[in-house]
């Protein structure tokens, strides 16, 4: 397909506009706390939206579809626990960043167990982003690909470059208003991909829903690479295959740990109020298991209208034939299926969905280097506008091994990209929730602990990392490297915290049990 004179005024539109609305925020930046934090003056329900663009990334638009196309709705089950968790945090977690002048999850932990342990989480932090920015990155690549005729590296090039551009200069307050507008734009973007579909297939959405029932498409059964059938998970509680339980559980750990991260704390700390604050999770757990559902669906009624109008690449995508990946389905329908004007719109999603998630992290990303390891550790007493400039700085720098990253998952070889992601999150990630939670939840930790415990989690995802290599034969499936990893640092931590017991000391606003009663700010 080549790009029609509508489809590039869309994208004009659209990429233009972002890019001037991101880059009006640059004259606001005039401290520090401006450029990481937007002032501390933005209302909840901004916040919110800005959460939900940053939830759905480009992982949502295209690696959600392309796994419903391929398989069927397994990998949904972990989001279902999503809004609990939300409400959770909202009531519990907020307290602990709206007290005092706490602006990210790293400073809290070196309050709590001192710096080493602060410096190991920001470094995990910053490694993890780094891990799912090129993730987005590359998917949005495989869209422009083909729509654009030009290689994959070029793509990626150009899609981690636009968004280093306005999230570097404009700071915070540029990448959550532009986010406020992306996710408006890729929600809207897979609503139509959907309409669209209901459109052409002649018995329309009645007809959808009851062919991709009838072939389990529409279930939580997963796909046997073996077979290349879809077969009902195992019943119960296992840690050698996937079961809803299991997947319900994983759901929950997931949700626990990116609630940790700097990406949704420096949202929680730019709101005018706590309230605010709290106001911005209640549009994130409204907002989670509707989106996500129509992404899932939408990868449904892709199978449905390839059935009716079959393809070799969709045939080939299904086959697992000449390296065909399923994250291609949506640029191959976007780019062979959409009429003119409409493609324009959904590619416009796309990048929505890939810039509101990649701005987010380049911010926190450069947020973290800044406050969190260069200025208390490598260079102190220097300008606010030092430290608003190196901000900068490792943004830019950042980005460039981002796009190295997405590079490299380009080389990669794996079923569906989703399933790439949950492992390698897992091994790099597990135990973070864990060492909040301790903070939070008990007084039992302290630096010597948290060692202890650090250096457990690691001797397990060595293990785990052997095994995903075939070093070793495989103990327990994969997907549960993270919710192993956190109780192996919850259990290693506890029992050397009550074996050593920490010194006494000043806890105050540190954990649940030590608050005092100065009002949230």
């Amino acid at each position: 397909m080549e790009l029609t004179w509508i489809d590039a005024l869309v994208l004009a539109i659209y990429f233009l506009g972002t890019i001037g609305l991101g880059l009006y925020f640059t004259k606001r930046n005039r401290s520090t706390d401006d450029y990481f934090l937007g002032g501390r003056s933005i209302p909840g329900w901004a916040v919110g939206i800005s959460l939900i663009g940053a939830m759905i990334s480009s992982v949502t638009f295209l690696a959600f579809p392309a796994d419903a196309f391929k398989t069927a709705w397994v990998r949904y089950l972990p989001t279902l626990t999503f809004p609990i968790v939300m409400l959770l945090a909202a009531y519990f977690f907020v307290p602990f960043f709206r007290r005092g002048t706490v602006t990210s999850a790293y400073q809290y932990l070196s309050l709590r167990f001192g710096p080493g342990i602060s410096i190991y989480a920001a470094c995990v932090f910053l490694l993890m982003q780094m891990v799912r920015c090129a993730t987005i990155i590359y998917l949005l690549a495989m869209l422009l690909s083909p729509l654009l005729g030009i290689r994959v590296e070029l793509c990626i090039i150009l899609a981690g470059g636009a968004t280093a551009l306005y999230a570097v200069k404009g700071g915070f307050s540029a990448v959550l208003w532009t986010e406020v507008v992306q996710t408006i734009v890729l929600i809207l973007g897979g609503l139509v991909s959907i309409a669209v579909i209901v459109y052409l297939i002649p018995g329309g959405l009645s007809q959808i829903i009851s062919e991709a029932w009838e072939a389990g498409k529409l279930s939580c059964m997963d796909l046997n690479p073996g077979t290349g059938k879809l077969e009902a998970l195992a019943e119960g509680f296992s840690l050698t295959q996937k079961t809803i339980p299991m997947l319900i559980l994983l759901g929950v750990v997931q949700h626990f740990t990116g609630k940790f991260d700097q990406t949704t704390i420096q949202r929680w700390c730019s709101a005018k109020t706590a309230k605010e604050a709290r106001k911005s999770m209640y549009f994130l757990a409204a907002g989670s298991l509707p989106v996500w559902g129509t992404f899932m669906f939408l990868g449904t009624c892709l199978w449905v209208y390839f059935q009716h109008n079959p393809s070799d690449v969709a045939t080939a995508i299904l086959n697992g034939a000449d390296g065909h990946k399923a994250e291609e389905i949506m640029p191959y329908f976007i780019t062979h299926v959409l009429p003119p004007g409409v493609a324009g719109l959904v590619i416009a999603a796309a990048m929505a969905a890939a810039m509101s998630a990649l701005g987010g992290c380049i911010s926190a990303i450069g947020m973290v280097s800044v406050n969190d390891i260069y200025r208390p550790y490598f260079v102190k007493n220097r300008s606010d506008k030092h430290y608003m400039r190196m901000g900068k700085a490792f943004s830019l720098g950042v980005s460039i091994l981002m796009m190295l990253g997405a590079w490299a998952f380009y080389l990669s070889d794996t079923k569906t990209f989703t399933d790439l992601g949950i492992i390698v999150g897992s091994l790099i990630g597990g135990g973070m929730a864990s060492i909040f939670l301790i903070g939070m939840l008990t007084r039992i930790g302290d630096t010597r602990s948290l060692i202890i415990g650090i250096g457990c989690t690691l001797a397990f995802t060595v293990w785990a990392m052997l095994m995903h290599f075939k070093v070793i034969e495989m103990q327990f499936e994969l997907y549960y490297t993270m919710l192993l990893g956190n109780a192996v640092m919850f259990v290693s931590t506890c029992v050397a915290g009550l074996i050593l017991k920490p010194k006494p000391r000043d806890l105050t606003n540190l954990t649940v049990w030590d608050f005092n009663d100065d009002p949230l700010v």
